[in-house]
């Protein structure tokens, strides 16, 4: 009897565990009206029906976009699998990559590196996965999966001594001109990580807190071309700025909670930053979330965007942006399940409804 009643809670645990793979930390500040204020207004207009998928395939929960030097885009999206789909330049579906692999299991960011490699977060398994540029090869993994009779961290508690080469709960990775990598380790380390380009550690900054150089949910991560690093620092609403060795240099605080950060490559160098409307979609936030700031990398408000909805060129939970041309954003939305093409100053197309 006792034989099975251990057998019982075994199995109890390791449910327990995989569905505190699921959830999310506790301590993390609600989303919160930004301080800027008088901000102008971008015209935009979001591209309809521009992704193309298969008929028995779906979008789950946008999660995370990215896109080549040939325009191709890439969706990390997770429902029942989480799957990374890749699109042509004109939306249409190209091949799913990565299917089964085991160090996909609940997706969080997806990112392309100046030589077109392809790198899936991944904070499920604690897993930064680097593909080939066509995807059927790895190329690198930082990171470890627990195993099964660990379970998940508990990230309502205290995070254990970081270890150089383990994450807890990562969110996102981007790299400077020389290749190094810099992992934002997210949820349970609250820390910045920069590794080598071959993956050797060298070295982090970061606690859970809410000082200086400190961060609570850094959620994403993004570079400039001089090496500077911009962490979207969600539950403290700030953008922290690092230099190459992590040095901070300064704080952007005046954008709300920042879910997405990303930086557009030279000549045009601009910051962009979601203040996204939350995925639990509480209507207190409705009328004051969900714009997208653009900034210089001075942190000067140019101007914003966007807002709280689900209706083409509004925002529901951004969790990534693609920059790679400042003019045109791809954006991944989580509760509306979708990924969107963005034109910026553009004017929405006269509605014809109504009309006789």
């Amino acid at each position: 009897m006792k034989r099975h009643l251990s057998r019982a809670l075994a199995v109890l645990a390791c449910i327990a565990a995989a569905v505190g793979v699921l959830t999310r930390p506790t301590t993390v500040s609600a989303q919160s009206k930004a301080k800027a204020e008088n901000v102008p207004e971008i015209p935009i207009t979001s591209v309809p029906d521009f992704f193309k998928l298969p008929p028995d395939m779906y979008f789950g929960e946008g999660i995370g976009i990215a896109t080549n030097s040939k325009g191709h885009v890439f969706v990390y999206t997770r429902s029942g699998d989480t799957r990374v789909l890749e699109f042509d330049q004109n939306g249409n579906y190209v091949k799913e990559i990565g299917q089964g692999l085991y160090g996909l299991e609940f997706a969080h960011t997806i990112r392309v590196d100046k030589d077109d490699n392809i790198s899936a977060v991944d904070e499920g398994t604690n897993m930064v996965i680097k593909f080939s540029p066509d995807g059927t090869k790895v190329l690198m993994i930082l990171g470890r999966r627990p195993e099964p009779v660990v379970g998940a961290f508990d990230s309502t508690l205290a995070a254990a001594p970081a270890e150089k080469y383990r994450f807890g709960r990562p969110t996102d990775v981007t790299w400077d001109a020389q290749g190094n990598i810099f992992v934002s380790d997210g949820y349970v380390n609250s820390r910045v990580v920069k590794y080598d380009k071959s993956g050797r550690f060298v070295k982090s900054v970061g606690t859970r807190g809410s000082a200086p150089s400190q961060l609570n949910t850094p959620h994403s991560i993004t570079s400039d071309a001089r090496g500077n690093i911009y962490v979207g620092d969600r539950g403290n609403a700030r953008v922290q700025v690092f230099d190459n060795d992590l040095i901070l240099r300064a704080i952007y605080d005046n954008v709300g909670n920042p879910w997405a950060v990303c930086v557009s490559p030279p000549p045009n160098e601009f910051l962009f930053v979601s203040n996204s409307y939350p995925d639990s979609s509480p209507a207190a936030a409705r009328d004051t979330t969900g714009e997208v700031y653009k900034m210089e990398l001075n942190g000067k408000i140019i101007g914003k965007f966007g807002r709280a909805g689900k209706k083409l060129g509004e925002f529901s939970s951004i969790h990534e942006i693609d920059c790679r041309n400042p003019d045109q954003l791809f954006v991944a939305e989580i509760s509306a399940w979708r990924a969107q093409k963005i034109l910026l100053n553009q004017k929405p197309a006269p509605t014809t409804a109504g009309r006789q």
